[in-house]
């Protein structure tokens, strides 16, 4: 009964945390870690809200620490939150042959980032075929390379398991069997490896409503929608532009010696991981001041909304830049590619922002106060979290109980997005707005 009155937005939250609960039991169990061991509740929880929100930050190395089974909970976190628990539900109750009500459909648009429910049975099926068709490309792709190397039966896991992970934009590997917390660096300069990792997060963070118009039109650009154009527009460019400055920036320092293909590759996968995938090929705390700059900012954009990505979005600073852009032209409207941005759409980009910085400032502010690591290290650790990237320069092994409750915090606000938890704190009972005498102040 109680579950009826909650509002749509409630239902989502409550779903997120109800299988990050279900997924802290399931790892807590001696049966998930190799040494058949208990872990501990904070870790095993900081673990299940990683991988449910897909970020890939860890306090345990996954292959060291996570017997088969608890790998499998990770992974299986991994898939239901990198589409969407909503969408998962949905996919399975069609296959069942269950039938798609007005309740349903409203919680996938709101859960999943769709523009709209129409013809929505057809999309879900669409977007479920897409899928699987991608992260089985991307095993086969990697099992070429691991079956040789670890044989068939891992070779295959290890497949699955990096294409999931790396679709989805969690950033959790098996590496560890090379060196803790070694990620992609045994494969830095492995071009099969390396490059089908970075297409499936590329791909991974376009997010339904692109993966649907590509489906739909093909390569007939003009169709898209003007959500589309933009994300595509925005995604090459940002890989593009990073993987340049990245090539130029560490030319003489981490890439010193490197041949040409391989300083390419890596300024590529420095470019994508960030947004927001979690894997590495380098160490990151090598890098200069400016890459781990430029990391930040990668991270702070994010992906696509409606994605497997988190961050800021590509759409919302797009709708940002272009206002701005307009705006000191004194243009009275923002547009792009013949079409107008509403003005509520603005607003709610603005407001992103300014809450995005408000709490990624209050996450930087708790970790500062309670540990002595340096301000770079804490503001990346921050928007590693906040924008469900999963890459760090070392640190969350080493934080205490409380820093991990807030990473914990960031990583599912930054999941589930802080207008939908505030639409489920609210909930219906909203009054009406009153139109207030407008009065002109001097900004800037």
């Amino acid at each position: 009964m109680l579950f009826r009155i909650l509002t749509y937005s409630q239902k989502i939250v409550l779903g997120f945390i109800l299988l990050g609960t279900l997924g802290t039991f399931l790892l807590t169990l001696p049966i998930s870690s190799k040494s058949g061991i208990q872990t501990p509740l904070i870790d095993s929880l900081f673990t299940s809200i990683s991988a449910l929100c897909v970020t890939g930050l860890s306090v345990y190395d996954t292959f060291s620490h996570w017997s088969f089974f608890g790998q499998l909970v990770i992974l299986s976190l991994i898939q239901i939150g990198g589409i969407g628990f909503m969408v998962f539900i949905t996919s399975i109750s069609m296959v069942l042959g269950h039938k798609i009500g007005l309740h349903e459909r409203q919680l996938l648009v709101e859960s999943s980032g769709l523009l709209h429910s129409a013809n929505l049975s057809f999309l879900i099926k669409r977007i479920t075929i897409f899928v699987i068709s991608i992260e089985a490309s991307g095993a086969v792709l990697l099992s070429i390379r691991f079956i040789p190397e670890f044989g068939i039966k891992t070779g295959v896991y290890y497949g699955i398991f990096h294409s999931i992970s790396a679709f989805c934009n969690a950033g959790f590997d098996l590496m560890g069997r090379f060196g803790k917390f070694s990620s992609l660096t045994p494969y830095r300069t492995d071009s099969l490896v390396i490059l089908t990792i970075s297409a499936l997060i590329f791909i991974g963070g376009l997010g339904f409503v692109v993966w649907n118009d590509i489906l739909r039109y093909k390569l007939n650009y003009k169709k898209y929608s003007l959500h589309t154009k933009i994300v595509l527009m925005m995604s090459i460019s940002l890989t593009l532009f990073g993987a340049i400055l990245f090539f130029f920036i560490e030319s003489h320092h981490i890439f010193r010696g490197q041949g040409v293909n391989e300083r390419l590759l890596s300024s590529l996968f420095l470019s994508i991981s960030p947004r927001t995938a979690g894997f590495n090929t380098l160490d990151l705390t090598m890098l200069t001041n400016a890459s781990i700059f430029l990391t930040i900012l990668l991270m702070i954009i994010g992906g696509s909304s409606g994605s497997t990505a988190g961050g800021l979005k590509v759409t919302t600073v797009a709708v940002l830049f272009f206002s701005a852009f307009d705006n000191s032209r004194r243009k009275q409207t923002t547009s792009i590619f013949k079409r107008r941005f509403s003005d509520n759409t603005i607003k709610q980009a603005s407001a992103m922002l300014t809450f995005y910085l408000i709490i990624g400032s209050i996450g930087t502010l708790i970790l500062s106060s309670l540990n002595s690591y340096t301000l770079e290290e804490v503001i990346f650790e921050v928007f590693s979290a906040l924008g469900t990237v999963g890459i760090t320069l070392g640190i969350t092994t080493h934080l205490g109980t409380i820093s991990k409750i807030t990473l914990v915090a960031l990583m599912f606000i930054g999941r589930v997005g802080w207008m939908l938890l505030i639409f489920a704190i609210v909930g219906r009972n909203q009054k009406p707005s009153i139109n207030r005498v407008s009065e002109e102040i001097i900004v800037g």
